[in-house]
């Protein structure tokens, strides 16, 4: 199976990584090329323990769903 091992440095505090890596809003505009939207579960601001999220977007002419649940979480850690 192929692995994709992604890394980038940011010069910024951890908490304030986490933070963003769980926020809903910045995700969207992040990826605001796609069209990709949050349809169910929390749409906006920041997702936590117990939460899940149901995205969708279309990609190569199809409409994908992911939901993902927060079922960890130890901020800033994990």
């Amino acid at each position: 199976m192929p692995t994709i091992d992604l890394q980038i440095e940011i010069d910024a505090p951890i908490d304030i990584c986490f933070d963003l890596a769980r926020n809903i809003d910045f995700h969207i505009y992040s990826v605001r090329h796609t069209n990709e939207k949050a349809v169910s579960g929390i749409v906006t601001g920041l997702i936590i323990m117990g939460q899940e999220v149901t995205w969708q977007a279309t990609h190569f002419g199809l409409v994908l769903s992911l939901t993902s649940e927060i079922t960890a979480f130890d901020r800033p850690n994990y």
